[in-house]
């Protein structure tokens, strides 16, 4: 199994759509790229942790490669939106993209030079994952286990189905945190 790292804004989006595709073996959303050891969500929200809300994705890559997941990330949250996503505003909520070797550095970056030439401003931060920390349980497939919850009806449920519309072929069956 192959790991990724990535921030787009609150976890809960990230995680709901990560699960969700072929060859991810599992989600775990989490702390990264800050300062401070151990950080709880409290400490990110006020953003005097320096860390941002992300997943870390466990994957198999016979199934899905790194570079199909960076397709992934960018499709579903918009990396020219400085500190924030949307009404999530923060460092918290940067687009960051926390490499585990210089292969994933790599791609990250020629990723980021192709939608560039594209004309798009991406503005997401590139950098070595240093340590990720798990966040509370309650986060962890928060948006298959809340789906009443206001922020997954207005907010993480149309992101999914546009997803879902267009990437159908990639999306395993079943809910949450499942195979």
């Amino acid at each position: 199994m192959a790991k990724a790292v990535f921030g787009g804004g609150c976890f809960w989006c990230l995680d709901a759509i990560f699960i969700k595709i072929k060859g991810v073996k599992s989600v775990t959303c989490g702390y990264a790229g800050g300062r401070r050891k151990n950080p709880t969500y409290e400490q990110v929200c006020t953003g005097v942790s320096g860390h941002a809300e992300v997943v870390e994705i466990e994957y198999d890559e016979n199934i899905i490669s790194f570079d199909e997941l960076l397709n992934i990330f960018f499709q579903i949250h918009d990396p020219t939106q400085l500190n924030r996503q949307g009404n999530d505003i923060g460092t918290q909520y940067r687009s960051i993209i926390l490499y585990l070797d210089e292969n994933q550095k790599q791609k990250a970056l020629k990723k980021i030079e192709e939608l560039k030439k594209k004309g798009i401003n991406v503005v997401t931060e590139v950098k070595p994952l240093e340590k990720f920390y798990k966040a509370e349980d309650y986060h962890q497939n928060y948006f298959y286990n809340n789906p009443s919850n206001p922020y997954c009806s207005y907010v993480i449920s149309p992101k999914i189905e546009k997803f879902f519309k267009n990437f159908d072929k990639i999306v395993k069956k079943g809910v949450g945190n499942e195979s």
